[in-house]
């Protein structure tokens, strides 16, 4: 396994820092506290550097909102200058784990994302039933409350593995240590109990970091899957899975396999009421996506949600909250959306509500 060092004093450098700024700021330039944090940027990033460089940077508390989208969820905002370092670690970790994540992890990572697992999940569902001419069964399951069960210490333990450079991982622990869910969740009890120390948990939903964090920790079980069970046909997205068979019995049999591991390894549980083993043929609920023989739909929740969505991008166009140019690339964002199922009359429809909410 390769080792990495002497990452730390690399990556805090000035030029580096500047670097970094450019890229975290793109299309946030009209946010009023990256305005605010770019009118002194010179003298930002040099406190920053400093703060990096002298071992004595402090990461900020977090600005706490929810939303819907389309369940409730609570996000938690940090200040812009820890979220630049955030971009700054988000980086290095990609580096540093992205050649030992498995193939078929397709959240958060360059060149993959929901509609390359899709179309990848319909090859394999033609595959395993033969071209649709014999049954696949599939079992698709989610881990509960993942991003506010992560164990920081058992994170960190997996990252301590492959980087060696103790001030790197300084930092990684700041931020780690920054988030701390609250309540007396399943992990706590179980480390209550394991350990009798009270482990701190949780990553938070509106971090970049979380993104590669998850990855890092869900990893351990995609290996899991694919060296102890010898799965073929695993795909992950975040926190959700899937795994096919011709057997329904096999995936019966293995679900008590996948909830040891998560919990004794993990000190995670699945969703008890999302787990499923359907027929190919029933459909497969997966990614806002229904994929069929033949056809990938658009799940009905999520179509109500793109019409909910662009008709109050329109209500804030008129009210001049946001530009022509940004309505028209929201417009042109959700039909793409569209685009990768069999969808023309719902693209159709969407054109046509659009133009009437916004001459109406």
């Amino acid at each position: 396994m390769k080792i990495f060092k002497n990452i730390f004093n690399k990556i805090i450098s000035l030029d580096n820092l500047f670097l970094v700024w450019a890229e975290f700021c793109k299309n946030k330039q009209k946010k009023p506290d990256v305005q605010k944090f770019e009118y002194f940027l010179e003298q930002n990033i040099f406190v920053l550097y400093r703060q990096l460089s002298g071992l004595n940077y402090q990461h900020d508390s977090y600005k706490r909102f929810h939303i819907y989208d389309p369940k409730y969820r609570i996000i938690h905002k940090a200040t812009v200058k820890d979220r630049l370092v955030h971009h700054l670690v988000f980086k290095e970790l990609c580096q540093v784990f992205e050649p030992i994540f498995i193939h078929h992890s397709y959240s958060s990572r360059i060149g993959k994302g929901v509609h390359l697992a899709l179309n990848n999940l319909a090859i394999s569902l033609s595959r395993v039933s033969r071209n649709y001419t014999q049954n696949a069964f599939i079992l698709k399951c989610d881990i509960k409350q993942f991003f506010h069960s992560v164990s920081h210490q058992k994170l960190f333990a997996i990252i301590k593995q492959k980087v060696k450079d103790e001030k790197f991982l300084w930092l990684i622990k700041e931020i780690i240590s920054s988030f701390n869910s609250t309540g007396d969740n399943f992990l706590q009890r179980e480390l209550n109990g394991i350990t009798g120390i009270k482990n701190r948990i949780g990553i938070p939903i509106g971090n970049v970091t979380s993104q590669i964090f998850a990855n890092i920790y869900l990893n351990e079980f995609d290996w899991f899957i694919k060296k102890e069970l010898k799965i073929k046909h695993y795909f992950r997205y975040a926190d959700d899975f899937v795994i096919i068979h011709h057997n329904p019995a096999y995936l019966e049999e293995i679900i008590y396999q996948i909830k040891n591991f998560l919990t004794v390894q993990l000190a995670l549980e699945l969703h008890s009421q999302k787990i499923q083993i359907r027929k190919f043929r029933q459909g497969i609920d997966f990614l806002g996506y229904v994929i069929l023989p033949h056809y990938l739909l658009l799940r009905t929740r999520t179509e109500r949600r793109i019409f909910i969505k662009i008709k109050k991008r329109i209500k804030e166009f008129k009210t001049g909250i946001i530009s022509q140019q940004t309505l028209e690339q929201s417009l042109q964002s959700y039909l793409g959306v569209l685009s990768h199922g069999n969808c023309h009359q719902l693209s159709e429809e969407l054109k046509n509500k659009f133009w009437f909410w916004l001459n109406g």
